[in-house]
């Protein structure tokens, strides 16, 4: 009996979610060659791709993403072309976020890319993160609340499109940080411990309440710092001796500002940026990763983390 396309597609969602890309990949294939014009399929198998760090062929399936409602992941409603390559040379681009803050700081790193080009650049972010990238990147940074204006320009993009429009390979991600802020904190070991309680897998990636942390840390919640916004968060980072957090923005915080980082990633779902049995990341040189066994609980995994910390101030 054939198998459908969508028990294939199951088959290679549940070894996407162990981290299995290469066996993912094989299924998403079968699956969208039963259904060729798929999105979900499509965007999966761009994602089995990601994981498996090739780029440049993932990342244009990739641009398929806002077709797939479920991703919220829509092209705005503007008068002008969308960007798709074209020489930028004293030409305007808006780019338009998308999806989480630690996406949003994890791509921000191509806007100076555009920028380099000759081109006009006009950041759109979450408010959160307009301080932070205005101080930062070089590019005209505007908070995407309400009504926006700015220069008339010439295209726009998403930015998570950018890695592909640039065609970016694992090897082309460059290492010198491209955050930056003044310290205001001296030494210490900051603990992000919980991500947006909203997201699909805060479940499996966030450490519970009660868990005991073996070694004494400084709280990155915004609840404990009184930080209005990532500017201030990127203050306080900045002067510690290294952060710790599972898979959320502070994160990409620590790792933009090139501050070493200790991230904990569950066996369950983690995301394709961190592929698979990697101990680091091209994304962020000074980041290591701690990844959670199957079956393992996070108090095994901190006590491995807390034999590789730096001795701090």
């Amino acid at each position: 009996m054939p198998v459908s396309a969508v028990d294939l597609h199951a088959a290679g969602s549940a070894h996407a979610l162990r981290g299995e890309w290469a066996e993912a990949e094989t299924f998403f294939r079968r699956a969208l060659a039963a259904e060729p014009g798929d999105a979900v399929v499509r965007h999966a198998l761009a994602v089995s791709l990601l994981g498996q760090g090739r780029y440049r062929e993932g990342f244009p399936l990739y641009a398929h993403r806002t077709e797939v409602p479920a991703l919220r992941v829509a092209k705005p409603n503007a008068p002008w072309p969308q960007w798709k390559g074209e020489d930028l040379k004293g030409r305007g681009v808006v780019l338009f976020p998308e999806q989480g803050l630690g996406d949003q700081i994890m791509l921000a790193r191509f806007a100076p890319v555009l920028r380099e080009r000759g081109a006009d650049v006009t950041l759109l972010c979450s408010p959160a993160l307009e301080r932070l990238f205005s101080s930062s990147l070089g590019v005209r940074v505007i908070a995407a609340s309400g009504a926006v204006e700015f220069p008339d320009p010439d295209f726009w993009a998403l930015i998570g499109d950018l890695p592909g429009l640039l065609e970016i390979d694992v090897e082309d991600l460059k290492a010198e940080p491209y955050l930056r802020a003044p310290a205001i904190s001296s030494g210490g070991i900051g603990l992000a411990r919980r991500g947006n309680p909203r997201h699909a897998n805060d479940a499996n990636r966030s450490l519970p309440l009660e868990l005991v942390i073996p070694f004494d840390t400084v709280s990155l919640s915004p609840e404990d710092t009184g930080a209005a916004d990532f500017l201030d968060t990127a203050e306080i980072v900045a002067g510690l001796d290294c952060v710790i957090s599972v898979d959320t923005s502070v994160a990409h915080l620590a790792g933009a500002l090139g501050k070493p980082c200790f991230v904990m990633l569950p066996s369950v779902g983690a995301d394709w940026r961190w592929m698979t049995g990697q101990q680091h990341t091209p994304w962020y040189p000074s980041m290591s990763l701690f990844r959670q066994g199957r079956g393992e609980n996070w108090s095994n995994v901190l006590a491995r983390l807390a034999n590789c910390l730096p001795p701090h101030k």
